[in-house]
């Protein structure tokens, strides 16, 4: 958990265990994915996907947010949600409910431009 902690940025199961295994720590890469997924599943790290490659970060305590992502380098901006009328507005004309939600916008950011 101390070195997820320690991540600004998203970052994969494989680059969280080497990171253990250079500290010297002696996990295995399945032990790091099911931890990993436990938190995401508990709501306590985020996760996207990026180039076929799931990545997890902890998240923070300002609640539910979303993230503008940079497909060249990976930098994650959170952003605010849209609001929850104009999400009950498309669901509804398209004849859904809305049960929940998620919005990750992909793009490059100013240093990869």
């Amino acid at each position: 958990m101390r070195q997820l902690r320690a991540c600004d940025d998203f970052v994969s199961a494989q680059d969280l265990h080497r990171r253990l295994e250079d500290e010297g720590v002696r996990v295995g890469l399945a032990t790091v994915y099911r931890q990993l997924n436990a938190l995401a599943d508990a709501g306590a790290a985020d996760t996207i996907r990026l180039e076929g490659q799931q990545l997890y970060r902890l998240c923070g305590d300002d609640g539910h947010h979303h993230h503008l992502v940079c497909r060249e380098c990976g930098r994650t901006v959170e952003i605010d949600p849209p609001s929850e009328s104009w999400l009950r507005r498309i669901a509804d004309g398209h004849g859904f409910t809305v049960e929940s939600h998620t919005l990750e916008v992909f793009g490059l950011c100013p240093d990869c431009r």
